[in-house]
C-alpha cells in the first residue's frame, strides 16, 4: 500500500509537494478550504507572479531578514535555477528583469499557479476544495493517524501516515491564508512566533499624499527615523497611495517600521530625496537654470523639466512659493527653500496597513522545532511544515515564492514511504 500523505493548503508550497510526492509513488491527497488553487500565487506581482530571483543563490539567504541561514539546505537542494528549469521544462518561457526579478514572459500570473496545480495532477494527487481542517489526529508512538476536517456539510476525517502543513500565513486573508496552520501547530505543541505584518504599505500622517495616488518615482532615496534616532536608508522605487506609501523600497522597510511603532509608540520621521544624484549644490544650479529657462513664465510652469507634473502642485503648496510668480522674481532664499524640499521631501509614519494587507506574514512556526534539512517536525514525526507558515520571510524580488519552493521539494523527499521499503 503506497503511503498516504495529506497536504493542507493548495497554495505554491502546497502543490509543489503534493507533485513531488505523488512523483515519488505516494498516495497524496490535498485538502483546500477555498474553492481554488494557489490563490495567492494567482495575485501575485501584481497579477504577473515574480517566481524567483536570478542572483546567486549563496546570496539569497542574506534576503531573509534574520532566519535566512534556516533556509540554506533547502535552497541547495532545490535552486532558483532548478525553480527557472522546472517552469521552463513545462512550456512556460520566462524572463528576466530588473533586480534580477524572474517573470513569466505572459505577465500571467495565472500561468504559474495553472502549472502547479497541474504538476500536483498529472502526477496522480487528489484535490479536495471546501475542506477546512481543524484537527490533526496523533495515535500511538507520537505518530500521524490524519486529519478532521469541515466541509459545511459535516466533518470528515482522512486517514494519512504523514501530514504537510501548508496554509500560509495570515496575509491576504481572502485567498485562505487566515491562520489556520498557526492553531494546527500550537495544538501539537509548536511554538508560534507572534504573526505580524511584513511587505506592508504605510500610512501617513499627510494628506496631500492623495493628490498623489498611483504615482510611482524611480531611482529616489527614502530615509525612516525613529524618536530614537533610529534610521534607516533604502534606493529605489516607490508609489504614493491614497493613504500613504507602498512599493519596492517601502515594504522592504516596513517591518523595520512597524516594530518601532510598535515599541516607540510615536509615529516615524520620514524624507524622500527626489534627486540623490546631485548634492544640493548642484541641485540648486540646475533650479537656477530651469528658472533662467522659463524666466517669462510663472514658477508653475517651470517644474517641468525636473518633476512628475502630478507633484508639482504639491512642492508648489509645501514650498509656501506662489504658483503665478514670475520666475525672474524667485529669490535666492525661496530657491534654497525648494532644494532643500527637494532634497527631504518630509512625512509622517503613522501606522502600517494591518496584516490583512501584508504581501507576506512575518512570524510562524518557531523554526528551532523544525529540522531545516526534512520540513519535519522535531516534536511529532511525519509533520511537515512548509512555506510561509514558518517563521521566514524575505524581501521583495521573488524570494518569498522561491522559499515555498524550496521547502515544499525539501519536505516532499523527506516523507518516508512504504515503497521504498
Amino acid at each position: 500500500m503506497n503511503t498516504r500523505v495529506v497536504v493542507i493548503g493548495a497554495g505554491a508550497s502546497g502543490l509543489f509537494a503534493a507533485g513531488f510526492l505523488a512523483q515519488r509513488g505516494a498516495s497524496v491527497l490535498v485538502l483546500e478550504k477555498t474553492q481554488r488553487t494557489a490563490g495567492k500565487v494567482r495575485i501575485s506581482g501584481k497579477g504577473r507572479c515574480n517566481l524567483t530571483n536570478a542572483v546567486s543563490v549563496r546570496d539569497f539567504p542574506q534576503n531573509y531578514k534574520t532566519n535566512g541561514r534556516f533556509l540554506y539546505s533547502a535552497l541547495h537542494r532545490f535552486s532558483n535555477k532548478d525553480c527557472i528549469r522546472f517552469f521552463e521544462n513545462r512550456g512556460l518561457r520566462l524572463k528576466i528583469e530588473r533586480g534580477q526579478r524572474v517573470f513569466p514572459c505572459s505577465n500571467d500570473a495565472n500561468q504559474i499557479a495553472d502549472a502547479l496545480e497541474n504538476f500536483a495532477r498529472e502526477n496522480g494527487a487528489r484535490i479536495l476544495f471546501g475542506e477546512k481542517v481543524f484537527k490533526i489526529q496523533i495515535g500511538a508512538k507520537n505518530r500521524i493517524e490524519g486529519v478532521f476536517s469541515f466541509n459545511g456539510a459535516g466533518s470528515n476525517f482522512f486517514p494519512a501516515e504523514s501530514v504537510i502543513v501548508a496554509t500560509g500565513g495570515m496575509s491576504y486573508p481572502g485567498t485562505g491564508s487566515s491562520g489556520d496552520g498557526y492553531k494546527l501547530a500550537r495544538d501539537l505543541g509548536h511554538k508560534i512566533i507572534e504573526p505580524r505584518p511584513a511587505l506592508v504599505p504605510l500610512r501617513t500622517e499627510e494628506k496631500w499624499v492623495r493628490e498623489l495616488a498611483g504615482l510611482s518615482l524611480k531611482n529616489v532615496e527614502l530615509k525612516l527615523t525613529d524618536h530614537r534616532n533610529q534610521n534607516m536608508v533604502l534606493f529605489g522605487e516607490l508609489m504614493f497611495t491614497h493613504f500613504g506609501l507602498t512599493g519596492p523600497i517601502v515594504l522592504t522597510a516596513s517591518e523595520q517600521v512597524g516594530l518601532w511603532l510598535r515599541e516607540t509608540k510615536m509615529p516615524v520621521s520620514a524624507a524622500i530625496d527626489l534627486k540623490p544624484a546631485l548634492n544640493e549644490q548642484q541641485l540648486d544650479q540646475r533650479v537656477l537654470r530651469d528658472l533662467q529657462k522659463y524666466s517669462r513664465k510663472h514658477f508653475l510652469n517651470s517644474l517641468g523639466d525636473l518633476l512628475p507634473r502630478k507633484l508639482i502642485p504639491v512642492i508648489i503648496s509645501l514650498s509656501t512659493i506662489p504658483g503665478d510668480k514670475p520666475c525672474h522674481q524667485i529669490t535666492k532664499k525661496e530657491r534654497s527653500l525648494l532644494v532643500r524640499l527637494l532634497k527631504r521631501l518630509p512625512l509622517t509614519i503613522i501606522d502600517t496597513l494591518p496584516l490583512a494587507s501584508a504581501i507576506v506574514t512575518a512570524g510562524g512556526v518557531e523554526l528551532s522545532e523544525i529540522d531545516p534539512r526534512r520540513m519535519e517536525s522535531k516534536l511529532k514525526r511525519g509533520l511537515f511544515f512548509v512555506g510561509e507558515v514558518l517563521d521566514i520571510h524575505g524581501v521583495t524580488g521573488g524570494f518569498n515564492l522561491q522559499a515555498a519552493f524550496s521547502t515544499g521539494y525539501c519536505a516532499a523527499h523527506s516523507v518516508e514511504l512504504e515503497t521504498e521499503g
